[in-house]
């Protein structure tokens, strides 16, 4: 297995390796994420407990090819990593559990999980044991990067989009969208997506007026923190879900805030970045709201 350094306590970009995905894309993004902060990269895999797994009657013997299992894609992994970024500090995990609680205790001292996708459709992914995108992004302490499609970089200059509401956990949004905007040298397409309500149940001029002042209003005091950083603010009628993945289709991520609660984890998560999961067509970066 690759000699790597044993994890020393110091917040770092945390990356889910999947022993299935043999594609490179996320540890790519993981890998180049972790350069731009400064920040070592940690590489975990979940190995399933024995009574949690079907039993079969070589208990240790399915074990030991589950570790090797693990063992060879971190491998993988780590090989996509020191290819881009040879002197990037890097620590690894074997951790005994399913993955999505083992990455949710990770998140606890991380700056960012990234996660790849298995293109699961919604009920799996909401269900299954398996799962991980949508329970980790539903639950995770930090902020959690799905790279299922890969970011763009042939839009000059290249832009994030940033889904606001006005609500709390849009504005923890705001903040992360801001930072990477500035540390990709890109511009910010900030969107307000509103439904209109049947004809008669509002004056629909002070309406659009009134959501145009909160739009402005979630992005204010940040032009001295982020003085390079183009903003462009769009108001756009439609459902969040679909403006969202049209405005994405040429950006390097789409961040939004994590605003539901209680229930299924991906009711926890929120319709919105839920429905991003599967109609984004570039990573989908969910943010929790601030303590």
């Amino acid at each position: 297995m690759t000699s790597v350094r044993p994890y020393d306590g110091v917040r770092s970009v945390v990356l889910g390796v999947d022993a299935r995905d043999t594609g490179s894309m996320a540890a790519a993004w993981a890998a180049d994420e972790a350069a731009r902060r400064g920040l070592p990269l940690r590489l975990v895999h979940a190995v399933p407990s024995l009574f949690r797994e079907f039993r079969p009657l070589d208990q240790a013997g399915y074990h030991k090819a589950l570790v090797e299992r693990a063992e060879q894609a971190i491998d993988r992994a780590s090989a996509v990593v020191w290819d881009r970024h040879p002197a990037l500090a890097l620590t690894t995990d074997i951790a005994e559990d399913l993955p999505a609680p083992a990455l949710c205790r990770e998140s606890r001292r991380a700056a960012l999980v990234v996660l790849g996708s298995r293109r699961l459709g919604r009920v799996a992914e909401t269900l299954s044991a398996y799962s991980v995108a949508v329970p980790v992004s539903a639950q995770a302490h930090c902020p959690v990067a799905v790279v299922r499609d890969p970011e763009h970089t042939t839009q000059d200059p290249p832009y994030v989009v940033l889904g606001v509401d006005g609500s709390p956990s849009s504005e923890a949004a705001v903040d992360f969208a801001f930072d990477l905007a500035a540390e990709r040298r890109a511009a910010l397409r900030v969107l307000w997506v509103w439904h209109r309500p049947p004809v008669g149940h509002l004056d629909e001029p002070a309406t659009v007026q009134l959501l145009r002042r909160l739009l402005f209003e979630c992005t204010a005091g940040r032009h001295d923190r982020y003085p390079d950083v183009t903003v462009t603010h769009e108001l756009v009628h439609g459902h969040p879900v679909e403006e969202l993945g049209i405005a994405s289709e040429h950006a390097l991520a789409v961040v939004v805030g994590r605003r539901g609660s209680g229930g299924f984890t991906g009711m926890r998560l929120g319709s919105v970045p839920h429905g991003l999961l599967h109609r984004a067509n570039c990573p989908v970066i969910t943010v929790p709201t601030h303590p």
